[in-house]
């Protein structure tokens, strides 16, 4: 059986860690590779001598091991600590390279898919699906049980009734990436990690379709007051920096505006909601997370 791993530079706070480690191992992950960016931040009790998880402080002797100095951008790091995996430390058939908020999703063991894949397929890509506001649902950590995809020309009427006034601030309909990540194999030569692609030989691996069974659910907005934290971030050095129609719009939009943004983009009514499941763009998913944490606390994942 095909085995797979996973590595992330995470800065979150302990539950969130708990909450994305717990669902991965409960996927049936080979082994977690955690990267504190923040070298300071204490490691969480489960995962300090469990046998699926390496967590790794990003101090000055993590940047010497590396073989670089600490780079300044935190999507240089994310990458970098990627590829010192890929070639120092990866011992599984495969692994994907994704962000502590982002939360993978199959219908079958991944380890079942990746037995199916062609012999010479490198890389596959995974389409991101952006979780939505229910201001309805208990805590789950990480809360939502809808998740939308981009909605891009063919579905034009559905993205003007998802989006109304907006359509044109957020155009695919999602505030955050709509390339995806990638799940891509071991021991190739000459292989380099990017946070989005893979290269062979400085060539781009060419992934042209979404994998049809694994998705990439991305809690990147569902939680309005740690959205409204995160703006100025990713407005300057984040996922909003090459975004000029979103930047322009948060830029000049005072707090009751963006609200109305808030509102009408990232919660979605009965109705439309049901809509975009029956066409694929709404993914329909309980992750269960406080319950995943709890077994990884008593030791059973």
């Amino acid at each position: 059986m095909a085995s797979w791993s996973l590595v992330a530079t995470v800065k979150a706070p302990e539950e969130k860690v708990l909450a994305f480690a717990a669902h991965h191992l409960s996927l049936g992950a080979d082994h977690l590779w955690l990267y504190f960016d923040d070298p300071d931040q204490p490691i969480p009790q489960p995962l300090v001598d469990h046998p699926r998880v390496t967590v790794t402080p990003c101090d000055a002797a993590h940047w010497i091991r590396v073989g670089k100095p600490r780079p300044p951008q935190h999507q240089t790091r994310q990458t970098q600590n990627a590829r010192f995996t890929y070639r120092e430390k990866v011992t599984s058939d495969w692994i994907v390279h994704i962000d502590v908020d982002e939360f993978l999703l199959t219908p079958r063991p991944i380890a079942t898919i990746l037995d199916e894949t062609p012999a010479d397929t490198i890389a596959m890509k995974l389409e991101p699906f952006e979780a939505m506001h229910d201001p309805l649902l208990p805590d789950d950590i990480y809360t939502s049980r809808e998740f939308r995809g981009a909605l891009r020309h063919e579905h034009w009427p559905r993205r003007r009734a998802a989006l109304g006034p907006y359509r044109k601030v957020i155009r695919d309909g999602m505030l955050s990436h709509t390339v995806g990540k990638v799940i891509y194999r071991t021991r190739v030569p000459g292989l380099l990690p990017r946070l989005h692609a893979v290269m062979v030989n400085k060539e781009f691996v060419k992934t042209p379709d979404w994998h049809p069974e694994m998705q990439l659910l991305h809690f990147h907005a569902q939680d309005k007051p740690a959205w409204l934290a995160a703006v100025p971030f990713r407005m300057t050095r984040g996922a909003y920096q090459f975004r000029p129609e979103l930047q322009a719009f948060l830029a000049v939009s005072d707090p009751e505006e963006i609200d109305r943004f808030y509102r009408r983009t990232q919660i979605l009514s009965v109705d439309l909601r049901d809509e975009l499941v029956k066409v694929g763009r709404v993914i329909l998913a309980d992750l269960g997370l406080r319950q995943k944490v709890q077994a990884l606390r008593d030791g059973t994942l």
